[in-house]
């Protein structure tokens, strides 16, 4: 079973049946598990065609499959080193199975599937459980959500610090109650000197400021007592108009403006024709910084540095997320709705599992 979503209205969804395909000799058959569904994916769609997320998992005539994080289970291999029974976490389509073309290591495999080989690699790397230093036994829901939003969160707050954007001056950031941003946020807590602004909804503030990482929680109705002086923005809602607000708060003073994700997606064309005070916004894409930490650092301490503080956040958020699990094409399709619309309350998350479902 396929879960499709049309590229032209990602509101609009359909189910199409399928036989689990014949992996050929070197590839695999994934049967897929589970996955998180957040506003992460919903980036995903909205970017589909200028980031090329479509590509991943190619679908025929107007539609596409949305890419998601989770965990899935080798059934059949046609690979050396690579055990039928293997359980992997990656980057999967909403779909029942999925065939790769892997390249082992001792930690899992990189897809080397040809039409994904010119696509990002951090999309394409799938990591063995029993290996996985991210992994612990009991935590599979949070990772699913969480995980693939936690590596951007440490990556946006390593550029921040890495180029002095956060310390001495107000950060803020815009849809605080998300996912990402409370990643984010959780980081910058811990750093000194920075004053810390959570920016959200009226209905989201009582939640943000209960968690305790921002210093302060300001609405978007009330932008004019965001304060003065130096100032960085990091954009998680992709609304134009908050974007525009923001930035003639501040004018000059607004030293960075960062766009980041696009939770409130369909208010992104609002203001776009605005000139904006201050500095140009610049998209964040993870990828691109984790290549240059890669090569500062390598591969292996990267990881090492984003595993070590993801089970700190992780056993904080486990603290106050709860996880609605789902099953099926009805509850897959209910969950998107969910998502699309804004209709998740900031401390609840969907995981779904497509096994058995067509």
């Amino acid at each position: 079973m396929d879960f499709l979503v049309s590229r032209n209205d990602i509101r609009e969804t359909r189910a199409e049946d399928s036989e689990p395909p014949e992996p050929e000799d070197g590839q695999a058959l994934l049967e897929v598990d589970s996955f998180g569904l957040t506003a992460n994916n919903v980036t995903y769609a909205v970017f589909g065609d200028a980031m090329s997320y479509w590509e991943f998992f190619p679908a025929a005539g107007g539609w596409g499959r949305v890419p998601v994080w989770g965990f899935a289970e080798v059934t059949e291999s046609r690979v050396e080193d690579l055990d039928e029974g293997t359980r992997v976490y990656g980057y999967l389509p909403p779909s029942s199975h999925l065939v790769v073309t892997p390249e082992t290591d001792p930690r899992g495999f990189r897809d080397g599937t040809e039409h994904r080989r010119s696509l990002p690699s951090a999309y394409q790397r799938y990591e063995r459980a029993d290996v996985d230093p991210f992994y612990r036994e009991g935590t599979e829901s949070l990772q699913m959500v969480l995980r693939p939003l936690y590596s951007t969160s440490f990556l946006i707050d390593d550029m921040l610090a890495d180029e002095g954007l956060a310390e001495g001056r107000t950060v803020v950031i815009g849809s605080a109650s998300s996912k990402t941003a409370l990643g984010v946020a959780h980081l910058l807590a811990a750093r000194d000197a920075v004053d810390l602004v959570g920016l959200t909804s009226t209905r989201s503030a009582d939640f943000v400021e209960g968690l305790g990482v921002y210093d302060r929680i300001v609405t978007y109705d009330d932008i004019g007592s965001l304060g003065q002086g130096p100032a960085t923005f990091v954009d998680m809602s992709g609304d134009g108009n908050v974007r525009l607000a923001v930035h003639s708060h501040f004018g000059d003073d607004l030293g960075y403006s960062m766009a980041v994700g696009m939770t409130h997606w369909g208010e992104v064309a609002a203001g776009a024709g605005a000139d904006l005070p201050g500095p140009e916004p610049k998209f964040f894409f993870a990828p691109d910084r984790a290549r240059k930490r890669s090569k500062d650092w390598g591969p292996a301490e990267l990881g090492e540095r984003v595993v070590e503080r993801w089970h700190e956040f992780a056993a904080w958020a486990d603290g106050w997320l709860e996880v609605e699990h789902g099953a099926g094409f009805e509850a897959l399709e209910s969950a998107w709705r969910q998502v699309v619309d804004g209709e998740v309350a900031p401390d609840r998350a969907h995981v779904i599992s497509l096994r058995g479902d067509g």
